[in-house]
């Protein structure tokens, strides 16, 4: 498992004030405490020269791990008194120290010592505490006195939590809107006249004027712009289908002037002869046996007439299937409505209107009604879940769509938004955020370093945070 450490000054919550010297004679002048793959290391520094041992005794300076009923005893530190020394150099087997453990003599014991012990790493070891133990041994080896301390409250370090970065939108001046759609309607053949009952045509004027309608009614609405585009199918001349597409977008345009009265100018018009574009996708969609012939066709350099013609000679009952479940849809007029909607200042009309029209706010109206709001709230996590819905496409939506699912823990919802979100450095820094909150600090370090360099500052806090994780060190406190 590749990992990044650095050595710190750990937080008081988490190390013990040791400077109490509640373990007389013994000064623990610093420690470190590191897990590395499956193992757990730590080492030690001691200043024994304030301990008194009598010759009848020992004192056996004992590190352990512990969590609940589990405890793992480390390295001891033993220091004999004279008469204790000689009687366990005869009886080995009964002596408290032994193995791997350090032992001395308290008359040849140095002033400072140092050691290092590697233990395997257990699960149960999530959590643990580091304690220390002194305890002193008399004649025939019964213990009389002993001393404990903590020097890590809890390892690891409870998991760092990074510093989520939202970004305010930018304002705009004008809010500009619009809503598109497209309507089928129905002429008899070769005529320019619209009439209203003839065939579907009053549900798909409907479809217009409702589109109208909609817009007009919310009184924080001006429409600016009514674009109508005409569309005719290839059957039949250039010439004649170019004079149905130009007259039959014209007729539109007096039907809704006569509904509405829309100043002159108010509706722009355009028309396309012959839809081919829309004959193309058709056909590329489509599962016609000559499809790559076909869309060979439509694009070679044939005029209008003669590629039609083809066409319908070449392939007689593709082009009949054309005719019949293709031709009918080319024959179209789009339309797009374009408003403005008038800014909301206040964070109370801002949040009336997210319940009755979220689709009036802007992201950065948005934005100043979440600065109202309490961090991690379910209000806030369904403001930005409305914003980004708003605006599914705008990075910084997704962004901050993301950072307030992070916060309420939903990581695989912020990970759909983070994909939508773009590559700018807070979005980096977001991805790397996220895998810290998953505790994969291996993924997240490429993304922090990364944001580090972009100039995020955030990134480095949250660099040391997760390479603190798994060490905890405490320099000398004398």
């Amino acid at each position: 498992m590749k990992r990044y450490i650095t050595t710190i000054i750990a937080t008081l919550a988490t190390v013990s004030a040791l400077s109490a010297q509640t373990i007389s004679g013994v000064v623990v002048e610093g420690f470190t405490m590191e897990r590395s793959d499956k193992y757990v290391t730590v080492d030690i520094a001691l200043d024994i020269t304030g301990l008194d041992v009598a010759s009848s005794e020992v004192a056996v300076l004992t590190p352990y791990i512990v969590r609940d009923e589990h405890k793992v005893a480390l390295t001891s530190v033993g220091i004999y008194g004279r008469n204790r020394h000689y009687y366990y150099q005869r009886n080995e087997e009964l002596a408290p120290t032994m193995g791997n453990d350090l032992s001395y003599m308290a008359k040849n014991a140095p002033e400072k010592v140092t050691y290092h012990t590697t233990v395997p790493y257990e699960e149960w070891m999530d959590g643990c505490q580091l304690t220390f133990e002194r305890v002193d041994y008399g004649c025939r080896g019964l213990a009389f006195n002993q001393q404990d301390d903590v020097l890590i409250e809890r390892f690891p370090l409870e998991p760092y939590i990074p510093e989520l970065i939202y970004i305010r939108p930018a304002a705009e001046v004008v809010k500009s809107r619009e809503v598109s759609g497209s309507a089928f309607v129905d002429f008899p053949v070769n005529q320019s006249v619209i009439t209203p009952s003839y065939r579907n045509n009053v549900a798909e004027l409907a479809k217009i004027t409702g589109t109208i309608d909609d817009v007009k009614s919310d009184s924080d609405v001006t429409i600016t712009s009514l674009t109508i585009k005409g569309y005719a199918s290839p059957e039949g001349t250039w010439t004649n289908n170019e004079r149905l597409a130009k007259g039959r977008t014209e007729a539109l345009k007096e039907y809704v002037e006569d509904l509405y009265k829309f100043a002159d100018g108010f509706i722009k018009t355009s028309y396309e002869p012959e839809n081919w574009e829309g004959l193309k996708e058709y056909v590329a969609a489509s599962t016609l046996e000559h499809k790559a012939e076909i869309l060979e066709a439509i694009d070679s350099d044939r005029e209008p007439d003669a590629r039609e013609y083809y066409i319908r000679m070449t392939w007689p009952e593709e082009y009949r299937t054309l005719l019949n479940d293709c031709y009918p849809a080319l024959r179209r007029s789009d339309y797009t409505v374009e408003y403005t909607i008038r800014n909301y200042t206040s964070v109370e009309e801002i949040e009336k209107v997210m319940k009755e029209a979220p689709q009036n706010l802007s992201l950065e109206e948005f934005y100043k009604l979440a600065q109202t709001y309490a961090p991690g709230s379910d209000e806030l996590d369904e403001l930005f879940e409305i914003a980004v819905r708003m605006y599914p496409e705008d990075e910084v939506a997704n962004l901050n769509a993301a950072n307030s699912a992070m916060s309420k823990g939903d990581y695989e919802r912020a990970l759909r938004y983070l994909a939508q979100a773009g590559n700018r450095p807070e979005v980096v820094y977001a991805r790397g955020a996220l895998e810290v909150l998953r505790q994969d600090y291996e993924a997240a370090m490429p993304y922090l370093e990364q944001a580090k360099e972009l100039g995020i500052r955030q990134a480095q806090p949250a660099i040391d945070g997760i390479t603190d994780y798994w060490k905890i060190s405490k320099k000398s406190i004398k």
